[in-house]
């Protein structure tokens, strides 16, 4: 399978994850623990899929940086957290980053 899929199924998890362990209120919660550590397995598999291929640089920059803006965005959506001018800025910053590691860099390049 192509690196950055099994990349994509890896943010993807940990976003399952987080917002799982949200939910699961310090884990008193069955279901949504049971999400924490099913979304948090399932990330760290998919992770060490994608390093097979991969530079560690891009692959943990990509998913640290895609996992912050996507938690941003379901904090935002889902539980109703606000994100002001300052963090909307540095959302797209973060977002700028990830296109200049992957695209404009030669890091990524074998």
């Amino acid at each position: 399978m192509h690196p950055y899929v099994l990349l994509a199924g890896a943010i993807l998890s940990e976003l399952v994850g987080t917002t799982a362990l949200k939910l699961s209120d310090g884990f008193s919660q069955p279901i949504p623990s049971l999400g924490v550590i099913l979304g948090y397995g399932m990330a760290f598999y998919l992770l060490s899929l994608s390093l097979e291929e991969l530079p560690i640089s891009i692959v943990y920059a990509t998913w640290a940086a895609l996992g912050i803006v996507g938690v941003a965005v379901i904090g935002a959506v889902v539980f109703g957290e606000s994100v002001d001018l300052a963090g909307a800025f540095g959302i797209l910053l973060i977002i700028g980053g990830v296109y200049c590691v992957n695209v404009v860099s030669q890091m990524s390049a074998h």
